[in-house]
């Protein structure tokens, strides 16, 4: 099913921005990487790159508290840059989609080499530093430096696909959303970064995925979806397809007090992180074999448990044994104290595997 994407005119757009910057005066989140109109001081350019990096596919509440815990070990981007990889990972631990991590602490570098520190403020520059991509350049250049640009996450998403009821179903409509979206924020110079955050901030609060609050919506009079009685249905969903699985065996070494843990590659899921040894996450657990790194296979099979990524579901069979179990090669790997794990920083998946023995 297609959309013809709607006419809008300029008194239309005008109109529709007005209510939503009336609306935001008045109903704005509070949120630490946010100026308030009361401070009036700019946004810190580092504070929203920041922000938005970690707010990619992660929600603001599970994002507060790292916002605040970087912010407060480093205070500006020089600070970042010049951190240790390895600390950084171990700070981003638990938020996931950990190729954020590694081109955060890329980009901050070439930030602080290569532009003295000062973020640029032309969208097409910001496209060219890691990590960045049309919604983060847009998003830095609206709302850090207060400049017209076309800012569309999920939020804005759900709010025009309501607004004009297209039923053409996700991914197909989001270059649908994004031109209509172009229409309203294009050339216009009043209050860019404003208007921007209201969008998000009214599909975040009240254009909500399940339930909205059309009631309480500045736009609803004239929200095709509202006056269907069925804005809930938009956007209309793709079916899904099935989740693959993959399996695989994790191992929990012991050395008295101590639990062995490795880094992962670099490149790959979860690269550059610590976690317990692990087989390759097969698509099939009847291949399933144990690490070659035993002297012996474990004996001590404990629990199963299952964690869900982006793209697949992963079953691990955990193992216990001894670090006398294992060969020369698990020399050198980081050995921590059990009771200095929970202080690690563990992404979620091995946590769940340490629990097992809690």
């Amino acid at each position: 099913m297609s959309n013809i994407i709607p006419e809008i005119s300029p008194e239309k757009a005008q109109n529709f921005r007005k209510k939503m910057l009336n609306w935001y005066a008045k109903h704005r989140r509070v949120l630490p990487w946010r100026t308030l109109p009361e401070d009036d001081t700019a946004p810190d350019p580092y504070q929203v790159w920041l922000s938005e990096i970690m707010l990619q596919q992660t929600t603001v509440n599970a994002v507060i508290p790292y916002f605040v815990k970087f912010t407060e070990k480093w205070p500006s981007v020089h600070d970042l840059a010049y951190a240790e990889n390895e600390e950084v990972m171990e700070n981003w631990a638990g938020l996931g989609y950990y190729a954020r991590a590694r081109n955060l602490h890329k980009c901050a570098k070439v930030v602080s080499e290569d532009y003295n520190g000062v973020f640029p403020d032309d969208e097409p520059l910001l496209k060219t530093l890691p990590g960045i991509g049309d919604y983060t350049g847009a998003a830095i250049r609206s709302i850090a430096f207060n400049k017209p640009s076309t800012v569309v996450d999920g939020n804005v998403e759900r709010v025009f696909s309501r607004y004009f009821a297209l039923e053409k179903p996700l991914p197909d409509v989001k270059k649908d959303i994004k031109t209509i979206a172009a229409t309203f924020s294009k050339n216009y110079e009043d209050q860019p970064a404003n208007y921007a955050q209201a969008l998000m901030d009214l599909g975040a609060t009240i254009c909500t995925p399940k339930s909205p609050a059309c009631v309480l919506c500045p736009i609803s009079q004239d929200c095709i979806g509202y006056a269907q009685g069925q804005a809930e249905k938009y956007p209309i969903k793709a079916i899904k397809k099935k989740v693959p699985k993959r399996y695989g065996y994790a191992y929990i070494i012991t050395d008295g007090d101590y639990i062995i843990l490795e880094k992962r590659p670099e490149k790959g899921l979860l690269g550059g992180m610590y976690g317990v040894p692990t087989t390759e996450w097969e698509d099939n657990k009847n291949t399933l074999s144990h690490s070659s790194e035993f002297k012996r296979i474990p004996d001590t099979h404990n629990q199963k448990i299952e964690h869900v990524f982006t793209h697949f579901h992963l079953t691990l069979e955990v193992y216990i044994t001894d670090l006398t179990n294992c060969s020369q090669s698990f020399q050198g790997i980081k050995r921590i104290h059990k009771n200095d794990l929970k202080k690690f920083g563990l992404p979620t998946v091995f946590k769940k595997v340490i629990n097992t023995i809690n």
